[in-house]
C-alpha cells in the first residue's frame, strides 16, 4: 500500500507530534505501508520547515527532513498526468500532492486540507484511483496490509 502525505500532515508528525498521526506512525513503523515522496512535494517539505514562525534552526530543519527522508521512497522519472484528469482542486499548490498520488499508483493520499477533502468531488477522486483523507479517516478505514517494497531510483 502507498500513501501520499501533504506538507501539514508532515508538520503533524515530524513537528507538533499531534496525535491525530499517531496511527499512520504506528502503521508505518508496522510496515502497513509505504510513504511516496516526489522532488516537487519534498520541496514543499523543505519550504515549509522553515517558515519563520516555527523557528526552526538548520539543524533541527535538517534533523526533521532526514526523518522524512528515512521514512520514504523517493520517486522520480514519473509519468504525471494532466491537471484536467486529476480531481478538481481550488488550492493549486495542492494539485502537485494529486500528481503525485496518481503518477505514483498511490492508494491514499492522505491531508488535513479542505481543498482536497471537498465533498463534491468524491466521484472523480474515485476514478483516479486513490483515496484522499485525513490522518483518523484513514486510521478507521485501514485493515493494516503489508507493504509492498519500494525500488526508487537511488
Amino acid at each position: 500500500m502507498r500513501l501520499v502525505l501533504d506538507s501539514n500532515v508532515w508538520l503533524d508528525w515530524l513537528f507538533f507530534d499531534d496525535p491525530g498521526v499517531a496511527g499512520l506512525k504506528t502503521a508505518r513503523r508496522d510496515g502497513a505501508f509505504e510513504i511516496i515522496i516526489d522532488a516537487a512535494c519534498r520541496n514543499e517539505l523543505v519550504r515549509v520547515l522553515d517558515y519563520e514562525s516555527f523557528a526552526l534552526d538548520q539543524a533541527a530543519q535538517a534533523a526533521m527532513l532526514d526523518e522524512a527522508d528515512r521514512l520514504c521512497c523517493l520517486l522520480d522519472n514519473l509519468c504525471y498526468p494532466s491537471a484536467a484528469a486529476l480531481p478538481f482542486c481550488t488550492d493549486p499548490d495542492d494539485v502537485k500532492f494529486l500528481a503525485l498520488a496518481a503518477a505514483g499508483n498511490a492508494d491514499w493520499l492522505i491531508t488535513k486540507d479542505k481543498a482536497l477533502l471537498g465533498k463534491p468531488r468524491q466521484r472523480r477522486r474515485e476514478a483516479i484511483g486513490f483515496r484522499i483523507a485525513t490522518p483518523q479517516q484513514w486510521t478507521v478505514s485501514h485493515a493494516h496490509h503489508p507493504a509492498t517494497p519500494c525500488h526508487a531510483a537511488e
